[in-house]
C-alpha cells in the first residue's frame, strides 16, 4: 500500500466529514435547538463544499444530530475524545452542544476544535448547533466540519499516526528520497485484519513507530521555536474602544495559560497601547512588566503603532521610532530589538537605516506571503538601504487568515518550505488568533506538546524573537542573501490612494508638526539669548509630543491607508483636526513672538501702513509670489532695502506680491503702504485664447477639452505634450475583494468616459500670476480646477477642488511626453529610487503601481519633467508618460470612503538636465511646505532685537535637507538637528547660524551618542542626527 494511501486510511478511521448533515433556519431569535424538527431544511453545499448563505449581517442556525456509532471503518470508537473540527466565515459564531454554549468566534477566530466529549460512548447523542452571522460585505460559510476521535495525549490512535506519516513523508520527499523505501516497507507492518480490536490495532501501530525509530532523526535535528501572539489591529473593523477592550482580554488569557504552561513565552507590539494599559489597567500593567523581566513576555516592534509605513515621511518614520522605543527604555528597562510589521503594505527602502539607528537589529514580516504575482525569493536577507545600512530580516510564517494554529501538519509543510527557501532547520512559528486579538489557546498548546513528545515531529521550544533571530543570523553567516531595495507588496495598490482624506491630513499634520517645531525651538534659543518675553517655551515641546503621537496612532495600517470601517475615519478625523488646531496655534504663536522682535525697517510708519514678515521653513533660499490678506485694499509694497516691488491683486483679492531670495530657515520683512490705485486683473471673455505664458514657457489648453495641448519650452525650443496634458480618466475598479485595499489589476481594460468640460475663464492675467478655471461634469461629479503660471517659475500648478460621488471608479490624471525615458525616479521617505519604465522581469512588472511621495520624474541625459504633488501617492509610468492616481471610490469596509470633497495640487515642472540638478527634491518640498506670512499693524512691535531679515542657519550643503530642529527627548536644554542627504552623492554638515550653536555630537535618531570620528561627512542617503548647544556650554 502507498504511503498517502496509507495515512488516508488511518484518518478514516478517527475522522468523519460531516459536512453534508447540517440542517438551517433562518431566524434571529431562535433558542439553541434539543431537536431539528420540519422546520429546518437541509443545508446544500456548494461546489466548493461550503455551505453559504447572503451577505449583510444576516443570521443563520445550523444544526445537525451527531450519534456516535460503534466504530469508524470497523474501528471501535469507545472510549475517546470527540471534538468537531469547524472553519466558517462569519461576523459572529456561536457553537453550542446540547443548547449551551461553548465556544465563541468572529472573522478572525474562525476556526475550532470544540471538545464534546473525553470519554466517547456508542450511541451517545449530542446536537450541536451553531448560531453565524455573516459579514456585512461578503457572504457568510460554513466551510468545513468534521468530527474527530482522539486518544489520550500520552497515546496514539489512528489520525495522530497518519499525522507523523504525513511529517516523516514530507521530510524524506524533500530531503532523503534515498529513504522513501524505508518508509514503503514498514507501513506494511500495519495489521489491517485486526482493525476492529482497537488495542490490537493499535499495537500494530506501536510496532510501525517503532521500526521507523531510525528515522526519528531526521526530523528531531529541526527545531520549531514557537512565540504566542495576536496581531492585534488597533483600529479596522472595529473601532479603538473595542481594541482596548479586546487587547485587555487577549493579554489576560496570555498571563492566564502561562499559569498553566510555564514554557509559554508571548509576544506583543505597539507602544500606545501598553500606554494605554499603564494609564488604564495598571495591575495587568505590572503583571506584564514582570513577565519581561522574567523573559516570557516579550516586547516587539520598536514603534508607536505598526504603522503604514509607504505612505508617511521619513521624519515620521523616525518619530514611530523614537517614541517607541524611548517608552519601551522607560517602562520595560530596555530597547526593542525587533521591528515588527506583520500586517504593513509594503515597505520602504529606507527602512533599514532607521531601523539601525533606532538600535534595532532585526525586521519581520509576514505580508510578502499575500503577493498576487511572484513569491518573495528570500526567507531571511540581509535588508540595505540606500546609505548602505542594512538589518537582518526574516520572513514569518504565513498568516493569511487571522488564526496560526498548531496543527502539525500545516506547520511541517511550512518548515519544508522555509528550508528549502533557506538552508534552515531552525523554524519559526507563532500560534494564536490575530487581527481582533485572542492570542494562543489552550488547545493549541495541548497538540504542540502531544507531537513534540513524538519523534516523529521537529522539537518544539518556545522562545523569544530576538533569540531565534539571533540564532538563524549566527547560522546564516555567508550564506545570506541582499536585498538593496524597497520591499513592495504585490497587492493593496489601492491603499495608496484610497481615502484620500485622511492622505492630506497626514501630509498637512506632518509638515505643521516640522515647522511647528523647528519655530519653537528657535524661539527658545532666543528667548535664552535675549531674554524675548515668550511664555512658557519649556512647555511647548511636551505639546509637539504629545501632537506627533496623536500623528503617530494615525498612522496605523488600516486608518492612513483608508482600509476601516466608517466609525474609525470620525475619530481619526478628530485626532487630526485637534494636531492641526493646536500645531497652528502653537506655529502663528512662535511667528508672531519672533516677528514683533524684529527691526523695523523704517522707524516710523506711514499711517495705514503694514510690517509683513515672511518666513521660510526649508534650508534653502526662496524666491516666490507671495499672497497677502489686505482685504482687497491696495498697498505699496518695499523690500528691506526699499526697493519697490512688483504687485498684482489676486481674484480673491488678496495682495500678491514677488519675493526675491527669502533666506532659508529665516525670514525677511516688507513693508506694505497704503496705494491710491494698482491695475486689477480683470477676467477675460471665454473666447479668448487661454495660454499661460512667461519668460519660462507657454502652456496652451484646449478650450474643447480643458486639457493641456501644448507645454512649449523657451529654454530648449521645444514642446513637452504629446496628445492631452493634464487629461482626467476614468476607470471601472471593482470586483476585488480587498475592496479598499486593491486596484483592479485589468483597470486599463475598463475606460469610462472622461469627464466633460463644461466651463472655462480667465480668472487672473496679471504681471506676477495668471490663472485660467476650468469646470468638468461626469455623472454625479464635479471638477475643479485652476491652472496657475507663476512669474519667474516655468512650474504649472494645477489646483482641483473635486466633488467625488462615483462608485467603484478610479481616477487618474495623465501627462503624454514629448520624449522618452529609460527610468522614472521618484521620491519615497529620504530617498530617492528609480523604476525601468519598459519593465523586463516579473518582479518590474508587479509593480504596476508605485508608491512616491512629493515627486516623481522621467529624465534623459538632457530634458526632464517631474510632476509634484502635496498629498497624492499612487503613480504609473511609461516611457513617455506619467500618470498620478487622484481618487477611489471602494465601498467596503468604508461605504462612504471618499464621497467628499477632496482639495488637493499637483504641478507640471518641466527642467533641463537631471532632477538633481533641476532642485526637484526642493521643489517637492516648496509646494509642500508654503512660506509662512505674518502680518503686523502699526502697534504691533516689542523690540528690535532682530534684524530685519536674517537666517537663522544653514547646513552647508544644498543637497541636504532639514527634516528636523527640535529639544532633545531627554534632555530639554540641548537642541536635536537632523538632515538627510537627498541627491545621491555625498555632502559636509557645516553648521552656520546667528543662534550661537554649534555642533556637540552626532547621535543616531534616539539621540544617543555614535562613534563617528568624521561627522561632518554625510554619505549618499544618509540620514544624520546631531546635538548642537550653545557656544557657551562646555564640552560633555
Amino acid at each position: 500500500m502507498l504511503v498517502q494511501e496509507t495515512i488516508n486510511k488511518l484518518k478514516s478511521l478517527t475522522e468523519l466529514d460531516i459536512q453534508n448533515h447540517w440542517y438551517f433556519l433562518d431566524e434571529k431569535l431562535l433558542p439553541p435547538p434539543l431537536a431539528i424538527d420540519n422546520n429546518w431544511q437541509k443545508a446544500i453545499a456548494n461546489e466548493k463544499k461550503y455551505l453559504v448563505w447572503e451577505k449583510g449581517n444576516k443570521i443563520r442556525w445550523f444544526a445537525q444530530k451527531i450519534t456516535i456509532p460503534d466504530h469508524l471503518n470497523n474501528y471501535p470508537l469507545d472510549n475517546l475524545s470527540l471534538r468537531i473540527g469547524l472553519t466558517w466565515w462569519a461576523e459572529s459564531a456561536e457553537i453550542y452542544i446540547n443548547d449551551k454554549l461553548v465556544c465563541e468566534g468572529d472573522l478572525f477566530d474562525s476556526s475550532s476544535r470544540v471538545l464534546i466529549t473525553n470519554n466517547s460512548q456508542p450511541n451517545e447523542e449530542f446536537i450541536i448547533s451553531l448560531k453565524l452571522v455573516s459579514p456585512n460585505h461578503d457572504i457568510g460559510g460554513l466551510m468545513s466540519s468534521r468530527c474527530l476521535y482522539e486518544s489520550e495525549y500520552n497515546t496514539i490512535d489512528p489520525s495522530f499516526v497518519a499525522n507523523e506519516l504525513t511529517v516523516l513523508s514530507q521530510y524524506i520527499d524533500n530531503f532523503y528520497p534515498e529513504d522513501k523505501i524505508k518508509l514503503e516497507n514498514a507501513i506494511q507492518l500495519i495489521n489491517w485484519n485486526n482493525v476492529n480490536n482497537q488495542n490490537s490495532f493499535n499495537q500494530s501501530l506501536i510496532e510501525l513507530r517503532n521500526k521507523l525509530l531510525p528515522l526519528s532523526a531526521y526530523i528531531k535535528n529541526r527545531n520549531f521555536y514557537l512565540l504566542g501572539h495576536a496581531h492585534l489591529d488597533m483600529a479596522w473593523l472595529w473601532t479603538m474602544d473595542e481594541t482596548y477592550t479586546v487587547a485587555q482580554r487577549t493579554f489576560n488569557s496570555a498571563l492566564n495559560l502561562q499559569k498553566d504552561s510555564l514554557s509559554l513565552t508571548f509576544g506583543h507590539t505597539t507602544a500606545y497601547l501598553y500606554q494605554w494599559i499603564e494609564n488604564h489597567n495598571k495591575p495587568l500593567f505590572a503583571q506584564i512588566q514582570a513577565k519581561v523581566k522574567n523573559n516570557t513576555w516579550e516586547i516587539l516592534g520598536g514603534m508607536w503603532v505598526e504603522a503604514e509605513v509607504n505612505l508617511i515621511s521619513g521624519e515620521s518614520l523616525i518619530r514611530q521610532v523614537l517614541y517607541g522605543q524611548k517608552y519601551f527604555q522607560e517602562k520595560f528597562a530596555k530597547y526593542n530589538r525587533v521591528a515588527w510589521l506583520p500586517d504593513s503594505f509594503g515597505f520602504p527602502a529606507q527602512l533599514p537605516q532607521i531601523l539601525s539607528l533606532g538600535e534595532i537589529d532585526y525586521f519581520v514580516t509576514g505580508k510578502l506571503h499575500w503577493n498576487d504575482t511572484n513569491k518573495f525569493p528570500h526567507g531571511c536577507f540581509w535588508w540595505q538601504s540606500p546609505d548602505g545600512s542594512r538589518i537582518f530580516t526574516a520572513m514569518s510564517p504565513p498568516n493569511v487568515a487571522g488564526v496560526m494554529n498548531t496543527n502539525p501538519v500545516v506547520m511541517s509543510d511550512y518548515s519544508v518550505d522555509w528550508e528549502k527557501q533557506t538552508g534552515l532547520q531552525d523554524i519559526f512559528w507563532l500560534p494564536g488568533v490575530g487581527d481582533h486579538g485572542g492570542g494562543p489557546t489552550r488547545d493549541m498548546l495541548d497538540v504542540v506538546k502531544r507531537y513534540d513528545d513524538s519523534p516523529f515531529f521537529p522539537q518544539v521550544n518556545f522562545a523569544k524573537a530576538e533569540n531565534y533571530l539571533d540564532k538563524i543570523k549566527d547560522k546564516s553567516k555567508g550564506n545570506i542573501p541582499i536585498w538593496n531595495e524597497d520591499i513592495y507588496l504585490e497587492l493593496h495598490r489601492g491603499c495608496y490612494t484610497t481615502h484620500g482624506d485622511q492622505k492630506y491630513f497626514n501630509r498637512y499634520c506632518e509638515k505643521l508638526l516640522f515647522q511647528a517645531e523647528l519655530f519653537s525651538t528657535i524661539i527658545n534659543v532666543l528667548n535664552h539669548n535675549y531674554q524675548m518675553c515668550v511664555k512658557q517655551v519649556n512647555e511647548i515641546q511636551f505639546k509637539i509630543d504629545d501632537l506627533w503621537q496623536k500623528v503617530l496612532l494615525n498612522q496605523f495600517h488600516d486608518i492612513l491607508p483608508g482600509t476601516s470601517i466608517t466609525p474609525v475615519f470620525t475619530e481619526a478625523n478628530q485626532l487630526w483636526q485637534e494636531v492641526i488646531e493646536e500645531g497652528e496655534l502653537i506655529l502663528q504663536d512662535c511667528l508672531k513672538a519672533i516677528a514683533f522682535n524684529i527691526d523695523n525697517t523704517e522707524k516710523e510708519l506711514p499711517k495705514g501702513a503694514k510690517r509683513v514678515i515672511i518666513f521660510n521653513s526649508l534650508n534653502w533660499k526662496r524666491s516666490e509670489i507671495v499672497e497677502i490678506d489686505v482685504d482687497g485694499k491696495q498697498y505699496q509694497a518695499k523690500d528691506c532695502q526699499g526697493n519697490i516691488l512688483e504687485t498684482q491683486i489676486s481674484e480673491e483679492n488678496k495682495l500678491l506680491v514677488f519675493v526675491n531670495n527669502i533666506y532659508g530657515v529665516g525670514y525677511t520683512q516688507l513693508i506694505l503702504t497704503p496705494a491710491q490705485e494698482i491695475d486689477k486683473l480683470k477676467p477675460l471673455k471665454l473666447e479668448t485664447e487661454f495660454i499661460l505664458q512667461n519668460e519660462f514657457i507657454k502652456a496652451k489648453i484646449d478650450p474643447k477639452t480643458g486639457n493641456l495641448i501644448s507645454i512649449y519650452d523657451y529654454n530648449i525650443g521645444k514642446e513637452i505634450i504629446n496628445g492631452q496634458g493634464n487629461e482626467l480618466q476614468l476607470f471601472q475598479d471593482n470586483g476585488q475583494y480587498w475592496d479598499a485595499w486593491n486596484i483592479d489589476p485589468n483597470y486599463e481594460k475598463y475606460p469610462l468616459n472622461n469627464p466633460k468640460l463644461i466651463e472655462i475663464q480667465w480668472l487672473e492675467n496679471g504681471k506676477l500670476r495668471q490663472t485660467i478655471k476650468i469646470v468638468k461634469k461626469y455623472n454625479k461629479s464635479t471638477f475643479t480646477q485652476k491652472y496657475i503660471l507663476n512669474c519667474n517659475s516655468p512650474i504649472i500648478y494645477v489646483e482641483n477642488s473635486i466633488d467625488w460621488r462615483e462608485e467603484y471608479t478610479l481616477l487618474k490624471v495623465n501627462f503624454p511626453l514629448n520624449f522618452t525615458s529609460p527610468k522614472a525616479y521618484y521620491e519615497t521617505p529620504c530617498a530617492v529610487m528609480e523604476y525601468p519604465t519598459t519593465p523586463k522581469t516579473a518582479l518590474q512588472k508587479a509593480k504596476w503601481e508605485i508608491c512616491a511621495h512629493h515627486w516623481v520624474d522621467l529624465s534623459n541625459d538632457k530634458y526632464g519633467v517631474s510632476l509634484l504633488n502635496n498629498c497624492k501617492y499612487g503613480h504609473d509610468f511609461k516611457p513617455n508618460q506619467i500618470r498620478l492616481s487622484l481618487l477611489r471610490s471602494p465601498k467596503w469596509p468604508d461605504p462612504t470612503s471618499d464621497m467628499m470633497i477632496h482639495n488637493f495640487t499637483y504641478a507640471i515642472y518641466p527642467h533641463q538636465d537631471s532632477w538633481q540638478d533641476a532642485k526637484t527634491v526642493h521643489k517637492g518640498y516648496e509646494l509642500n511646505v508654503p512660506l509662512q506670512v505674518i502680518v503686523l499693524e502699526e502697534n504691533e512691535h516689542n523690540a528690535d532685537i532682530l534684524p530685519s531679515a536674517q537666517e537663522f542657519l544653514n547646513l552647508g550643503s544644498n543637497n541636504l535637507i532639514l527634516t528636523a530642529l527640535k529639544q532633545s527627548y531627554d534632555d530639554h536644554n540641548q537642541i536635536i538637528i537632523r538632515c538627510y542627504e537627498a541627491e545621491n552623492k555625498p555632502a559636509n554638515f557645516l553648521l552656520k547660524n546667528t543662534l550661537n550653536l554649534r555642533v556637540h555630537k552626532k547621535v543616531n535618531i534616539l539621540e544617543n551618542a555614535l562613534n563617528d570620528i568624521d561627522c561632518k561627512s554625510i554619505k549618499p542617503c544618509e540620514i544624520a542626527t546631531y546635538v548642537i548647544i550653545s557656544e557657551s556650554e562646555e564640552n560633555v
